[in-house]
Order: C-alpha cells, then structure tokens, then sequence
C-alpha cells in the first residue's frame, strides 16, 4: 500500500486529541523515518481498540507514540553500522538541515535524565521524604509562628498568601520547565474549582483566629468523612465495614481534639470549628472537580496554574475589600520578622507539594500514605514543642485515632484499586 505522507490525518483521533495529533505530524516530519508513518498509525488502532482509550490522556499518548518512534530510530542507529543495512532509510544530519535531528534529541534526553534520575532508588526516596518533612515543617511552623506574633490577626492573609505562591510557581514551571503553552480545559470549567480552592483556603485559616492549631492540622485532615456522606447520598455508594470503621475512629478522635480544645485553649471558639469543618467540606469536592479537566486533557499544570490564578484574584478584591490586604502590608513594613517570615511562607508551600507528588508518582499510593500520616504526626509534634500550650492525653488519644483511621482507611482503597486494575 502506498503510504500517505502523515498517518496523523488519516487515524479517527477523539476531539481532545487534536493538537496533539498536529504537533505529532510535525514530530513526524523530522524524524526522518520511513516506518514513522506506519508506527504510528499501528499505535493509533492499537490505542482505539484497548480498554484505556477512554482514559488515557493527550500527553500521556504523545510520550508514549515519541518513545515508540525513538526506539525505532535507534534500532535503525545502531543496525546502519553493519552491512545488511542497506536498504535502511537515508538520514539527513543536522549540518545539512540546521535542524537537530531524531538522534540528536534522543541524546538530549538521555542527558536531561542523568543527575537526579540516575540516583539509586534509596537516595531519591531519602532526598525526596527529607523535602517533604522540611518543606511542609517549615511551612506549618511559619504559619503558627506568624499567628503567635502580637497584633496578627490575619488568618485568611495565610491562605492569600499560599496560592500567591502556588500561581507564580506554577507557572514558571509550566513556561520555563515543562514548556507547555496553551489551555486544554474552557474557562467555564474554572469557576466551581475557584470556589473550592478559595472557601477551602481562606475558611481553615480564618479558623485559626478561633481554635488552635493542632486542631486545626486534624480536623484539615479529615476529608474522608464528607467524602464518604458526599458518595453515599449521591451516588448510593456502600463501603466495607473497614471503611465504616475508620470513619469511626476519625469522628471518635475529631472529638476528643475538640473536647481539649473546649477544656484547655482560653481562645476555643466553637465557630473554629465550623469554619474548618466547611474547609475540609469545599477540599473533598475539589479532587472530583479537578478529575474532570484531566479527563478533557488537561496537564496538572495547567489546572494548578488556572485554579490559583483565578482564586488570586477572587480573594485580591475580597481582602482588599476587607482591609486585610492593606493591613499586613502595613504591619509587613513595621515588622521586619513578619515580613521574612511571609517572604519564606510563600514559597515553600509549592516546593513541599512538588515533593510530595513526586513520592507519589515514583514510589506509588501506599508509601505516600505512609510518609504523610508521618508527617502530620511531626508537624503536630512541633507545634507542642516549639509552641507550648496546655497539653492534654485527649491530643495523644485523638492524633492517634484520627492519623491512624485515615492511613488504614487510605491503604483499604489503594487495595481495593489495584485489585480492580
């Protein structure tokens, strides 16, 4: 059969594919390969026809297609060498077209993959968990120690300035790292994710200003409970036993926590508790929002960055509206400590997620699971010791219950995940 010059307008490709299907024509036509068009269009048939053509995403396609066209290549590379090559396609070199070739990217590849990538699997996870513990410490220490300084009353300022940080981060990371441009997902998707994001971060901060902050980190920590009522009303979803169990254990130790904030902490508000109780509420429905732009094809670059950006400006103008903007720039310019402590804030938080994914993707559910109940067991640690406060057994009691209720409850549904898969 007589080969079109680009397979990619020939293979019935779903909608969300479409600018990936153009820059993979291009890709096409500088790879300089004579089987490229009919790997790909073998790549394309396979790919409608498996179970995983409704889930796997544009980006995920292409890397998977390039990987393909670059082992080819290089099982041309190295057979050219030998005399039975003869009838191996002709390759044009980067002196005679001033573009670099298949080959030459291959090579670049493989040096943007040495350095870290080379690690042994040890050091990664070592260098990867020590960022996690670092960053988020840092980062929960900071947030305490700026509602410990006098006249700072600006909780929500807290949650401002985290998605300050996360947008700009993002999208450096975007631009300069990932080299994506463009936006998959129509703005109409943006709005319900705005409006998690900002009730979820500016409602837990606000809360601070009312309970402590131990309370605060367990109770932010128990999106299983709505999750679960969310799934049951909705979707007429039933959980194990094991599952029931856990959410137990979670309420059992969410009381006890605010049992001793009731008894010990002089500034105990129930309407803390309200206030982080409709945060943890917007935070279960955010991953389901978030889910449906991956599905269109969006990166989680391009939903972190557009989430962020939208919610930066929906709470610019509700604080300044407020005064609570003006007011810590103010109290900023007086306090030299405040102002470090708010420059250091603001960028460790997306550091600490970045670590964190990365032991998610690398190293899988179950550990991430492990490394996170762990983590939350120092950051509440910390603040009792570098922060004293009256201390109560029902804190022990209450931590253990709630920690351990959501790590068995987490590795319950990573089982149950990967028997299904």
């Amino acid at each position: 059969k007589e080969e079109p010059s680009c397979s990619a307008t020939l293979c019935p490709l779903p909608k969300r594919f479409r600018k990936t299907k153009l820059k993979l024509c291009s890709f096409i036509s500088t790879s300089k390969c004579q089987s490229c068009d009919i790997i790909f269009y073998s790549f394309i048939q396979l790919l409608l026809e498996s179970e995983i053509a409704t889930s796997i995403t544009p980006r995920l396609f292409s890397n998977s297609y390039k990987f393909l066209i670059r082992s080819e290549n290089m099982c041309q590379l190295s057979s050219s060498s030998s005399p039975s090559s003869g009838n191996a396609a002709p390759r044009t070199t980067s002196a005679e077209t001033g573009k670099s070739t298949e080959t030459d990217s291959v090579f670049k590849l493989e040096k943007k993959e040495k350095g870290f990538e080379s690690l042994p699997k040890s050091v990664q996870f070592a260098v990867l968990v020590a960022g996690v513990f670092v960053f988020f410490g840092t980062h929960n220490v900071l947030q305490e120690a700026m509602m410990k300084i006098p006249g700072f009353n600006y909780g929500v300022m807290l949650g401002y300035m985290e998605v300050v940080g996360v947008t700009f981060c993002s999208f450096f990371e975007r631009k300069y790292v990932f080299k994506e441009t463009g936006r998959v997902a129509p703005l109409s998707a943006y709005p319900l994710l705005t409006f998690c994001l900002l009730s979820s971060s500016a409602l837990s901060n606000m809360a601070l200003d009312y309970i402590n902050f131990p309370t605060k980190v367990v109770f932010r920590s128990c999106k299983l409970i709505p999750t679960m009522m969310v799934a049951s009303v909705l979707n007429k979803k039933v959980f194990s036993s094991s599952q029931y169990s856990c959410a137990v254990a979670v309420c059992a130790g969410l009381v006890l926590f605010a049992a001793a904030d009731w008894k010990l902490a002089p500034s105990f508000d129930p309407l803390g508790i309200i206030l982080v109780t409709l945060s943890v509420c917007a935070d279960a429905f955010l991953p389901n929002a978030q889910e449906r732009l991956f599905n269109l094809g969006s990166s989680r670059l391009e939903v972190t960055l557009y989430t962020n950006f939208f919610t930066l400006i929906a709470m610019t103008c509700t604080t300044y509206l407020s005064g609570d903007l003006v007011g810590i720039i103010q109290h900023a310019m007086r306090d030299q400590k405040l102002a470090l402590y708010m420059l250091i804030y603001t960028s460790v938080a997306y550091v600490a997620i970045s670590c964190h994914m990365n032991v998610v993707k690398r190293f899988g559910g179950v550990v991430a699971v492990c490394v996170a109940t762990a983590r939350k067991g120092m950051t509440l640690v910390l603040s009792f010791m570098l922060f004293p406060k009256a201390f109560s057994w029902y804190y022990v009691w209450g931590s253990l219950l709630v920690l351990g209720g959501l790590m068995i409850s987490s590795l319950i549904k990573i089982r149950e995940k990967t028997k299904q898969n």
